[in-house]
């Protein structure tokens, strides 16, 4: 067998066809996970918008959310928040405490 057939070989074969599908499964598992913390957003500031005796933790429970949330959609490539901000219609006193973790108790 020739140099020449083996290239005609690989080239019948489109081994980046191969990828093809994992590339898929990749992208279909991202887009159903920011979808679960999207939905964990939401979930979040509803509970914040109804909590009464227990406010703080449920502001600190919406803060890591969101956060949890930005980070995730930051790894798939997307920068700017201002749009889900408005539609999720997330407080700014969510937004004012991203990231800010408590002391840790020892």
């Amino acid at each position: 067998m020739s140099l020449r057939d083996s290239l005609d070989l690989i080239r019948t074969v489109r081994p980046e066809a191969g990828t093809a599908a994992i590339d898929h499964e990749i992208l279909a598992e991202r887009a159903s996970s920011l979808g679960a913390a999207e939905r964990k957003v939401v979930n979040a500031v509803a509970a914040l918008a109804s909590a009464d005796a227990d406010r703080a933790s449920a502001l600190s429970t919406a803060r890591l959310v969101v956060w949890e949330y930005f980070v995730q959609r930051e790894l798939i490539g997307f920068r700017k928040h201002t749009d889900v901000i408005q539609e999720l219609e997330i407080p700014s006193e969510v937004l004012a405490g991203l990231g800010a973790m408590a002391k840790p108790k020892r």
